[in-house]
């Protein structure tokens, strides 16, 4: 990868913490702090989400009779999310340690914040769960193959993929077959390290 890529992909990196800090300053546009695993809103905040509360009986009267129809198979899909779950969490656990791979860490792409907005009702609460769970999951997922991918098959692909993982951009060039099992090694080896700085830490 030629120094000027590598310069761009600093300058994103860079962005992205900015974008982070803004980000983490909204909080106290809707007055609310995070306080370890919890999250703490104004007193005056909170009644004022507690009014806008939809009951459950003015909810049931708003939902779409599409939703009533697709409810079953979209909620069926928890059963395959959680055996898959169930999977790549044994993959991890039983092969990354021989690979001295760094493990994924779950609470890092799982978030279920949700709960703690009072104006949502019961039944949004649970939908809420729903999606966090299966977005995290494809998330962490992603994160447990992508180091995978640098670990055995560090390579782009020729056309363009969408919503490739963050290690992708640092793979060797599709074509590129120059030193090509030595510059495999030392993507192998970056991956590698992050395992031992983790145990550092």
């Amino acid at each position: 990868m030629n120094d000027k890529i590598l310069h761009i992909l600093e300058q994103i990196k860079l962005l992205e913490a900015e974008i982070q800090a803004e980000l983490n300053k909204q909080g106290s546009k809707w007055f609310y702090r995070i306080e370890g695993k919890g999250i703490e809103f104004e007193r005056a905040i909170r009644e004022k989400h507690r009014n806008l509360k939809l009951g459950l009986f003015s909810w049931f009267m708003t939902v779409r009779p599409q939703n009533y129809l697709t409810a079953p198979i979209i909620y069926g899909m928890a059963i395959p999310m959680f055996m898959f779950d169930l999977c790549i969490m044994f993959y991890q656990v039983t092969c990354f340690p021989i690979y001295g791979i760094a493990r994924v860490k779950r609470t890092d792409y799982f978030a279920y914040d949700h709960r703690h907005l009072t104006y949502l009702n019961i039944i949004e609460k649970f939908d809420c769960l729903y999606c966090s769970y299966g977005n995290g999951l494809m998330a962490y997922s992603t994160e447990i193959f992508a180091r995978t991918e640098q670990y055995f098959c560090p390579i782009k692909h020729a056309k363009k993929v969408f919503g490739t993982h963050a290690r992708y951009q640092y793979f060797l060039d599709y074509g590129d077959a120059n030193d090509l099992h030595k510059m495999m090694e030392e993507i192998r080896l970056k991956l590698i390290k992050e395992e031992a700085d983790a145990d550092k830490k």
